[in-house]
């Protein structure tokens, strides 16, 4: 594993994505830490995984300074949960001064709050919008006003 601060990653929800982000991460021997409150969510990390696996509630302030995110160079926030990911990602951001912040985000119209904090957002409605865009063969309004048609 590497020792340089920057390369330590935090990543808070080990559902399918968190898990398989933690498990290439972890593949290309990089520190990594990941965070879910259920402990059993761990069993979908790969059994070769050698990164590190709290189980904690990541909108705990003590929770995180546990952590050691005070040491991340990325934190990136994959929960189900908008209101859990931008409350961790602006923790991240603000409290632990966390250089890279990524967070997924379910509402598209919420990105604004992620953009005030400096914050990357990751929306899977919008990647998907653009992917079947590209597949149909469309610009934006058109797939737009084939919806809206509907």
């Amino acid at each position: 594993m590497k020792t340089d601060q920057n390369a330590y990653t935090i990543i808070v929800g080990c559902g399918r994505l968190g898990a398989n982000l933690a498990n290439a991460l972890s593949d290309a021997q990089e520190n990594v830490l990941i965070i879910d409150k259920n402990k059993d969510a761990f069993r979908k990390l790969s059994p070769s995984y050698g990164g590190l696996a709290t189980a904690a509630d990541a909108t705990d302030l003590d929770a995180l300074q546990e952590a050691g995110m005070v040491k991340a160079g990325t934190v990136v926030v994959v929960t189900n949960n908008d209101n859990v990911n931008v409350m961790v990602a602006q923790l991240a951001r603000e409290v632990f001064k966390v250089r890279e912040v990524i967070a997924r985000l379910y509402d598209p119209e919420r990105e604004c709050v992620y953009r005030e904090f400096d914050i990357k957002t990751i929306c899977p409605a919008v990647l998907s919008m653009k992917e079947i865009e590209k597949i149909l063969g469309k610009k934006p309004t058109e797939v737009t006003h084939l919806a809206q048609a509907e």
